[in-house]
């Protein structure tokens, strides 16, 4: 199957999607094609997840991706780094707050371009 987001209005998702299919083919691994997929399908199938579920399925130290958009709602208390779509400005705060860090999608395939080590969350 193939992965094109010629359909997708915003540069920034064609650029993200076609960043990630790069990394996905330089480095062999199949994570960042899983997330071009998911983010090239319909909008409303985005995952949406809140910072109280982030939370409950990681532990301290974990990488978590999130295919559409990280929500301020609830508390996180461990030092956990976030990439995603997008996030809100209070899930950013709170991130940081706790110690984490939140890094675009682009960045993170950059950083582990096999994706070893990381949860998908949505």
């Amino acid at each position: 199957m193939s992965v094109r987001a010629d359909n997708k209005e915003s540069p920034v998702l064609r650029s993200t999607v076609d960043k990630l299919l790069q990394a996905s083919r330089e480095s062999g691994g199949r994570l960042w094609r899983d997330i071009a997929r998911r983010l090239t399908g319909p909008r409303r199938n985005y995952s949406a997840v809140n910072l109280a579920k982030l939370d409950r399925l990681t532990s301290e130290g974990d990488v978590a991706v999130v295919p559409g958009a990280v929500l301020g709602t609830g508390r996180l208390t461990k030092k956990i780094t976030v990439a995603g779509f997008k996030a809100s400005a209070s899930a950013r705060r709170k991130i940081e707050e706790a110690g984490g860090r939140y890094v675009s999608l682009e960045e993170l395939a950059s950083e582990n371009p096999k994706g070893t080590g990381i949860k998908i969350i949505g």
